[in-house]
């Protein structure tokens, strides 16, 4: 197989996805997949496609969040808001938990990245 099947394979494994899910995806076998997770800088790019999708999630979450404090206000004043008043909290507790995960993500990799350096 050539290594244009590589980039099918690195998005599913960073969305979360099997690995037979992700060979299916780049149209070779398992034992493939299994094979290009041993190296480093295939592991590299399934975790900077990870931490890219994670930062997506994150603006989409901050943007919503906005809706979501807008949600409350109103619900201050709203006898009957809260459903509402649920919902935004899940959402900002989700903005929260996931900008938490960015950070240690980015921590990680300038870690990591600081220990390849040496």
């Amino acid at each position: 197989m050539t290594t244009t099947d590589k980039p099918a394979a690195v998005l599913a494994l960073a969305q979360g996805r099997s690995n037979h899910q992700a060979a299916t995806d780049a149209g070779v076998s398992p034992r493939t997949v299994l094979r290009w997770l041993e190296d480093d800088d295939f592991r590299q790019q399934v975790a900077e496609s990870r931490t890219m999708l994670l930062r997506l999630a994150v603006g989409r979450l901050a943007a919503a969040s906005v809706k979501a404090v807008d949600t409350l206000v109103d619900a201050l004043d709203t006898e009957r808001g809260q459903a509402r008043v649920q919902a935004a909290k899940v959402l900002l507790d989700a903005t929260l938990a996931l900008r938490e995960s960015l950070d240690l993500e980015e921590r990680l990799a300038a870690l990591e990245s600081e220990r390849r350096g040496q």
